[in-house]
This record gives structure tokens, sequence and C-alpha cells, in this order.
């Protein structure tokens, strides 16, 4: 069965990711704040056995230590971030293959907004857990990676299926939007994404996931046919 899937808002515009097995066994991908993940916890019965992180920011980490577990968490983050990283138990890298509630899971190294990004890939259930690299509409600002590093790893998780869900770490839909309808205003896809985008966040929805259909039909970042035009798009992003 594939796994049941929640999301969960945290700080000012963070998400975290609980996926829920028929056993009520949890996976948890990134921690930004403990408060709002345990309430999910109890409400539901959950037992949280595994956390998942993408890279090592205060704000996909901080929550860790104050989680709600069972003995034994797992821990499992990126062999080339475990440096700054809290302590792990499982140390990961491109290519990998986990085993997480009964489910395989491939770990993408999809730096570029920091290295030794990672995503995690399950393939079974249709999820891809894309931190800040590839986020709705948009994509993660490079603090540390180049264009080309980031052009790359978004070329990597354009090749999954289009009925994956993209499942990245924030509410930043609405500011995406924004700068995809001025660099594309004639593009009927992108202005009707735009104000769907609009109409969720009015009705206080969530924008997160979206379909890797919808990023490939409407993200310029996605749509970008070289690394030059992707350079270009980002800077532009970056003083918009």
């Amino acid at each position: 069965m594939p796994l049941q899937l929640l999301t969960i808002p945290c700080l000012s515009d963070n998400f975290a990711f609980l996926l829920v097995n028929e056993a009520n066994e949890a996976a948890l991908i990134d921690a930004p704040e403990a408060a709002p993940i345990n309430a999910l916890l109890d409400s539901h019965g959950l037992t949280l056995t595994t956390v998942l992180l993408t890279h090592h920011h205060w704000d996909h980490v901080e929550g860790l230590n104050d989680l709600n577990t069972a003995e034994g968490l797992k821990v499992v983050g990126a062999k080339a971030d475990a440096h700054r990283l809290p302590p792990l138990t499982q140390e990961v890298s491109e290519g990998d293959v986990l085993e997480v509630l009964g489910e395989q899971v491939k770990v993408l190294d999809v730096s570029g907004h920091t290295l030794g990004h990672i995503a995690f890939y399950f393939a079974s259930s249709g999820f891809v857990f894309t931190g800040d690299s590839l986020m709705a509409f948009g994509c993660g600002r490079l603090f540390e990676g180049t264009p080309s590093q980031m052009y790359q790893s978004l070329s990597k998780l354009a090749a999954l299926p289009n009925d994956t869900l993209v499942c990245s770490g924030h509410e930043y839909t609405q500011a995406n939007a924004r700068f995809a309808t001025a660099m594309h205003p004639n593009d009927t896809a992108i202005v009707s994404r735009a104000a769907e985008t609009e109409r969720l966040l009015a009705a206080k929805q969530n924008t997160v996931p979206s379909s890797l259909a919808l990023e490939k039909a409407t993200n310029p970042f996605l749509r970008a046919e070289s690394i030059e035009t992707f350079t270009r798009l980002r800077a532009a992003k970056d003083t918009f």
C-alpha cells in the first residue's frame, strides 16, 4: 500500500512531512520545529521511527532534539554534509537506496542551494522530498553551489515520472508566482497557476506539495533550456 502523506506547516513558512504506514509508524522529512510535528504524531497515534534530513540549514533541523520519538530513532542525512548536520545514524550519498517504512527510497544529490543537499525519492508511493532545491513554482537560492550544479540537480528531478508529488520545504509559491508571471506575462499556464496560488492561500490552504507535471509546465527554472538561461533566471530572481 502507498504510504500516507501528512504535510505540516512549521515556523513562518516551512514545511515538514510525515509518511505513515498501515502500522501507524511514521517517517519525518526535515524537522524545522518540534511542536506542530509532535502534535500531529500525538493526535494520530503515530510512532516516529525515522527522520530524513535534506540539508543542514537550521530551519530544517532545529526541531530534531525535541521530537517525541521511539527509542532507537534512525536519523539519515548526507555523508557529504554530516559534519554540519545533527548526529546521524546513517550517512548516505547519491544513488544509495534505503528502506523506510517498508518502501525503497532512492537518494539523489541535488546540490545547489547548499553543497551536500539531498532529495529522497519514494518511487512506489510517488513522492520526492526536495527540501530547498526544486520548489513549488521556483527553486532555492544558490547559497553555496553554482548555477551549473542547480541546473543539473533540477534536470535530475525533472526526469522522474510526471505524476510524482514534489514535497518542497517552504511556502514560497506566491513570491515565485509573481516572478514567473513577470518573466512570462502572456503564458496562460503560468498565469492560471498564479491565480490558483492566490486562491489557495486566500482559503488558507497549502500550495505544497505540487505535481512534477505542473512544475514542468509552469516552473520557469524547469523550463530553462540551457545552463545559460537558468543562470540568467536565477540572477533575475535574486534581485526581483
